[in-house]
């Protein structure tokens, strides 16, 4: 009997450290998968502040007139301020293989834009940056989009003309600014696009 007891309980004893064992070697590949799986990094960050504009698309008829006004070619740098979806950079890539970026604030914005230049094959030429408009250096353009408000088109406006070179072209659905008097005026499918191109030497009322 007793040694009946003393064989028992070396068997249990034998299973019970197995089950330690292999429990202990579920937790090391565990722990080691763990460790080898790397952390995802998000594509975007938090949204600073609230966006100045309510997100509404430019049509793809106004988006083909503004670059056609424009007169958007390979050799320009596009910025498009306020790029929602990156329509009007993704189209001046495709159409002419202009260089473009885009400018959000909005987080899904800028990877619905990213979205949309990856099916339209042109991330070589486009490039969609999560910020604040009024902080993003935009020097290097020599052609700007607009689709903003009245306010924020007035309050840019001093920071395009003292930014941007003499002969870049900016173009702006829907809304002027103000006492800056455009180049041009078109209407296309009932909405109005207008045209400047900033001065040598801009009047000082304008600044």
């Amino acid at each position: 009997m007793k040694l009946q007891k003393t064989l028992l309980l070396l068997v249990t004893g034998l299973s019970v450290a197995s089950l330690g064992l292999a429990g202990c070697a579920t937790q090391e590949r565990d722990f080691e998968a763990t460790a080898q799986t790397p952390t995802a990094t998000p594509a975007t960050q938090a949204q600073e502040r609230p966006g100045d504009v309510p997100y509404v698309p430019t049509p793809q008829p106004v988006v083909d007139a503004m670059l056609n006004l424009a007169k958007v070619r390979k050799e320009d740098v596009l910025y498009d301020l306020g790029s929602g979806d990156g329509r009007i950079p993704i189209t001046a890539a495709q159409k002419f293989g202009t260089r473009g970026i885009g400018i959000d604030i909005n987080p899904e914005r800028i990877q619905e834009a990213n979205a949309n230049a990856q099916k339209a094959g042109v991330t070589n030429l486009v490039q969609f940056r999560q910020q604040d408009l009024f902080k993003t250096d935009f020097k290097e353009a020599t052609v700007v989009t607009l689709y903003l408000l009245p306010e924020v088109n007035m309050r840019l406006r001093p920071t395009l003309l003292r930014d941007l070179k003499p002969g870049t072209r900016i173009v702006s659905h829907a809304f002027d600014m103000g006492d800056w008097k455009p180049q041009q005026v078109q209407n296309v499918d009932g909405k109005t696009i207008y045209l400047w191109v900033v001065p040598e030497n801009p009047p000082a009322n304008l600044k």
